[in-house]
C-alpha cells in the first residue's frame, strides 16, 4: 500500500542515490532526487515534502549547512543526516541543529525505510514537539551549541573545537558520570592510553575556562571518568 509521503533525497553519490531513490520508491515513497545543495534548495522553494534526507558531504556545502538554509524556505520540514563519518560529535551536532534522525554509511535500506515511517508516523501524531536543547547553563556560564559559544556574564571564551566536542557532552550529562570509554569513543573515535592522556590535557583546560565560577567543577571519578558538578548557589 502506497503511503503517498514525498521525500526529497540530497545525495552526491550517483549509485547510492539512484539505489536509494528506487528502493523507496518501491516502498511507495514519492522521491525527489537532487546531487547538490543549490538544486535541492530550488525544490524545496517550488514543491511540498514530507522529509528531507540530507547527505553531510555535498560538493557544493556541507548539509549542516544546507539543513539551516533549507529551515529558512520551510521551518516545518524535517530532515535526517546520511553520513560517512564516523564521530559521534557530529551525531551531537545535527541533533542540536534540528535533525529529527541520523543513519551512518554503508545505508541499509530497509532499516532506512523503517525509520522513515517511524519519524513521519511520529511527527504526523505529535505536531506540537519540543524545540531542540541548543545552549546549557554552566553556572554563570553558558555554552550555545548552534553559535558554538562559551559566554561567562556575556563574556566570550574562546575554546577550540575539541574542547567546545568535550565540554557538549559533559554539560549534555551536567552532575552526571561520563565515562572515559564514553568521552574517548565519542570525541576521539578510539578508547586508547595516549587519546586518555589528550583528555586528561582537555579536562584540564576546561578547569581553567570554567574557574571564573566557584561553584563548577570537573571531577575525577575513581578512575571511571568525570563528571561536570555544578553546586548549589
Amino acid at each position: 500500500m502506497e503511503n503517498k509521503y514525498k521525500l526529497i533525497l540530497v545525495e552526491d553519490d550517483a549509485s547510492l542515490g539512484y539505489l536509494l531513490s528506487e528502493y523507496l520508491g518501491m516502498k511507495g515513497f514519492s522521491v525527489t532526487w537532487t546531487k547538490n545543495a543549490q538544486e535541492a534548495l530550488k525544490k524545496v522553494e517550488t514543491n511540498a515534502f514530507d522529509l528531507a534526507i540530507l547527505d553531510i558531504m555535498l560538493p557544493d556545502m556541507d548539509g549542516f549547512e544546507l539543513s539551516q538554509k533549507i529551515k529558512t524556505i520551510n521551518p516545518e520540514l524535517p530532515f535526517l543526516f546520511l553520513t560517512a563519518r564516523s564521530l559521534k560529535i557530529d551525531v551531537l551536532k545535527g541533533f542540536s541543529m534540528g535533525a529529527v534522525d541520523y543513519l551512518k554509511k554503508p545505508i541499509d535500506e530497509e532499516e532506512l525505510v523503517v525509520r522513515i515511517n517511524a519519524l513521519l508516523s511520529r511527527l504526523v501524531a505529535d505536531v506540537d514537539t519540543e524545540p531542540q536543547e541548543t545552549s546549557f547553563e554552566i553556572g554563570n556560564y553558558t555554552l550555545n551549541t548552534e553559535s558554538f559559544e562559551l559566554k561567562h556574564k556575556g563574556e566570550g571564551i574562546k575554546l577550540t573545537g575539541k574542547e567546545f566536542d568535550l565540554l557538549t557532552l559533559l554539560a549534555m550529562n551536567i552532575n552526571q558520570l561520563v565515562t572515559h570509554k564514553e568521552i574517548l569513543t565519542t570525541i576521539w573515535d578510539k578508547n586508547d592510553y595516549f587519546n586518555k592522556k589528550s583528555l586528561n590535557v582537555f579536562i584540564s583546560h576546561l578547569r581553567k575556562h570554567l574557574s571564573r565560577d566557584p561553584r563548577i567543577s570537573i571531577v575525577n571519578v575513581n578512575r571511571r571518568g568525570f563528571m561536570l558538578k555544578v553546586d548549589e548557589a
